[in-house]
């Protein structure tokens, strides 16, 4: 069998000591596929993003451990973290983090100057299908083609993964579906493996697999026998 893309056994973050304390995952285990969309649905404060962040090497857990593919995440130094983020990970966010004085075309290569193999800004652009407007700045952009810069920054490294938090959260539904059909198409035609955590429980038909948080704990994990096109998905 392939290497999983993610493994983790146990993991456990808690913030705070005492009465005060919040317990943000609660031994988690999990076992992740490369190449697939997976989904992981849950209310606020259920643990999903702090999951996220551990993967992502932005977080460490307070017990437990997690690899990704046989490189144990929970035993690299920081450094060590840094250049995993660099080398293999795309990030996306909510909100778009894109510096206002840049151009689209600008804000995508400001990734592509530090990243091993990147494509250029003008091919990630194209991916995302914003190629004639690669010389606009964000306030010159709606909220769907902002996230789609942000796309476009994150997939220009040639990422293993793309890990994406709420990443229609700012948008309403037809941009909304928009910027999923993007993540579907990524992962379609570069095989990246797509992490999605949301409150959206549409969200749940383009994936592969579907991973319910509640409570710092994953309730149910469900293959999906017949995903669908994110421009079908009901909001």
């Amino acid at each position: 069998m392939a290497t999983p893309a993610y493994r983790a056994e146990g993991l456990t973050r808690t913030y705070g000591e005492g009465a005060s304390a919040v317990h943000a995952l609660r031994g988690v285990d999990l076992s992740l596929p490369t190449g697939e969309i997976v989904v992981l649905l849950g209310p606020s404060g259920s643990g999903k993003s702090t999951l996220l962040n551990i993967l992502g090497g932005l977080d460490r857990p307070s017990s437990g451990r997690a690899w990704f593919r046989d490189a144990e995440l929970t035993a690299m130094t920081d450094r060590q973290l840094t250049r995993y983020r660099r080398d293999h990970l795309g990030f996306i966010f909510q909100f778009y983090n894109l510096m206002p004085s840049l151009t689209a075309e600008e804000n995508v290569e400001l990734v592509t100057e530090i990243a091993r193999d990147p494509m250029t800004p003008s091919e990630a652009l194209e991916l995302v299908g914003l190629e004639k407007r690669r010389g606009h700045f964000p306030s010159q952009l709606s909220g769907g083609e902002q996230q789609r810069v942000a796309i476009a920054r994150a997939v220009a490294k040639q990422p293993d993964v793309l890990l994406c938090d709420e990443p229609t959260g700012a948008l309403d539904s037809t941009t909304g579906r928009e910027v999923l059909g993007v993540l579907q198409h990524l992962n379609e035609t570069l095989g990246t493996t797509v992490l999605i955590v949301t409150h959206a429980a549409a969200t749940a038909a383009m994936a592969d697999r579907v991973i319910r948080f509640a409570d710092g704990a994953i309730r149910t994990v469900d293959r999906n026998p017949g995903k669908r096109p994110a421009r079908e998905i009901e909001w």
